[in-house]
């Protein structure tokens, strides 16, 4: 852990980084940038095991470069990164293979294949990880569809036929179609009107209990916050600056805190 994070814990009361053996993922001392711009610096996470973690921050501080760093998919300069407790800098091709098959993503806007249909999205990853039939991968799919709630014919549906909510709904099967431990949510409930977003918390809530789902949550939307997220990491200032409860945010006296959780606009939702 940085000194300066320890430090930060200790101004603002927030819990000291766990090291138990329900950590499911860490993130230490990583520090991600483009050119010359440092997105974030000597960042330090803890995600465990069987939660829902929302992550928030302001716009442009880097929560969706940070998701993507622990995917692989945005390169760090330093720090380490460890997942399911291997080190994914250090893993061999079939560790992080075996690493991949346990974690589900959910990107922003869906990121579907426009030119594949719902069911054959689904397939995606199981053409890329399993040797099953087509048969057989026929019939996941239909579980997986019916797993968030869509209809059956859906499947042979393209993105482009699909309202905003199904679109979300597809790309959550697409992301549950390995049976995951852990899932990544990018901004799941932006775009969604106020009824099919709270549906929509409502499945992922229902999920992470009856599969045993962790679930981390990058989301700027109150409503989850408060209604399914078990802890709350929020980033500023190239860090995570405070990680809790909700009602430990509510009362943590940081600035940005402060604004996010008790400003003008969140007290009249809440």
């Amino acid at each position: 852990m940085s000194e300066q994070f320890a430090e930060d814990q200790k101004v603002h009361g927030v819990p000291s980084i766990e090291h138990d053996g329900d950590i499911l993922l860490s993130a230490r001392g990583v520090t991600v940038g483009f050119g010359p711009k440092i997105i974030l610096q000597d960042l330090d996470l803890d995600v465990r095991k069987g939660e829902i973690l929302g992550f928030v921050g302001g716009s442009g501080t880097g929560k969706s470069v940070l998701m993507r760093a622990i995917l692989g998919l945005t390169p760090k300069r330093t720090g380490t990164i460890k997942v399911f407790g291997y080190d994914l800098a250090k893993a061999s091709e079939q560790e992080r293979k075996t690493v991949e098959r346990r974690w589900g993503v959910l990107f922003q806007q869906g990121a579907l294949f426009s030119s594949l249909t719902v069911k054959q999205n689904i397939q995606v990853p199981m053409r890329e990880h399993l040797n099953l039939s087509p048969r057989l991968m026929d019939e996941l799919a239909g579980l997986k569809l019916e797993l968030v709630g869509l209809p059956q014919d859906a499947a042979d549906k393209f993105p482009s036929e699909l309202s905003g909510g199904m679109v979300k709904r597809a790309s959550l099967a697409r992301a549950l179609a390995l049976d995951p431990d852990l899932v990544f949510l990018d901004e799941p409930t932006s775009g969604l009107d106020p009824i099919g977003a709270a549906a929509f918390d409502k499945l992922i809530a229902n999920l992470s209990e009856t599969l045993g789902l962790t679930v981390y949550m990058v989301t700027h939307d109150l409503d989850s916050l408060h209604s399914i997220c078990d802890r709350i990491a929020v980033l500023g200032e190239k860090r995570v600056l405070v990680i809790g409860t909700i009602d430990e945010m509510m009362k943590n006296e940081h600035p940005w805190v402060m604004s996010y959780f008790r400003g003008e606009r969140a007290l009249r939702r809440f």
